[in-house]
């Protein structure tokens, strides 16, 4: 068994059991071959609960602070979250967005399932923020599909994304596989990147229900 297997044995009941996931369009999500699953992020326990409701193994961006903690706690999230599919990468370097766009393509390239938060950080006040265009070119430059989704409560449970979050239920609900090919070859022209990362974010705004800002997070961080 593999250790995903393992985490989704042992783990998947207990997280069904405190959070009550209700799942909504898994069917979008195709069964093989490479596909991004891009949606908006509310609070640390989005990355918990995403692979744990999929049935194939989501692989995904983490900071490399998740997995280079100290003592027993550290050594749990490290196994936890690279048991899930994390890969860790330093993202605060000079180099970090280009090796996160590089890893993420090697995972799709690989027939396999690729997460991402289009906007690059959560959401500061619950609102839907600008999406960063490496997921335009994700697509793009591998063909894979993109399959849209929402998380909805989870904020609600673990308020500012620090802290134990509460029991509760949330809602994770995946929107009809967006494909690009009519723009094939076309991974750095600005525009059409610009063009397909706001039609996936308007799609994720209409599953999550939330306003959107056109702006970036992180610059919504550094003003508040």
């Amino acid at each position: 068994m593999s250790r995903f297997a393992l985490i989704k044995a042992v783990l998947g009941p207990i997280m069904r059991l405190m959070f009550r996931p209700r799942v909504e369009g898994a069917e979008h999500i195709p069964g093989d071959g490479p596909v991004i699953l891009a949606g908006n992020h509310l609070t640390f326990i989005d990355s918990m609960i995403l692979p744990l409701v999929c049935d194939r193994q989501v692989f995904f961006i983490g900071k490399d602070e998740y997995v280079t903690g100290k003592g027993f706690k550290g050594r749990l999230m490290a196994w936890f979250f690279t048991g899930v599919g994390m890969i860790p990468v330093d993202r605060d370097g000079g180099r970090g967005g280009v090796a996160a766009l590089m890893t993420g393509r090697r995972v799709l390239e690989e027939g396999n399932v690729f997460g991402i938060y289009p906007e690059g950080t959560r959401s500061p006040d619950g609102r839907l923020y600008r999406g960063r265009t490496g997921i335009a070119r994700l697509t793009l430059m591998t063909g894979a599909p993109v399959v849209p989704f929402a998380m909805i409560g989870t904020d609600k449970l673990q308020p500012g994304g620090a802290g134990l979050p509460r029991p509760g239920r949330v809602t994770v609900r995946f929107g009809e596989a967006m494909e690009f090919s009519r723009y094939e070859g076309m991974d750095r022209d600005r525009y059409v990147l610009r063009a397909v990362t706001d039609s996936v974010m308007a799609e994720v705004m209409r599953l999550s229900g939330q306003e959107y800002v056109d702006m970036y997070a992180s610059k919504a961080k550094e003003a508040a």
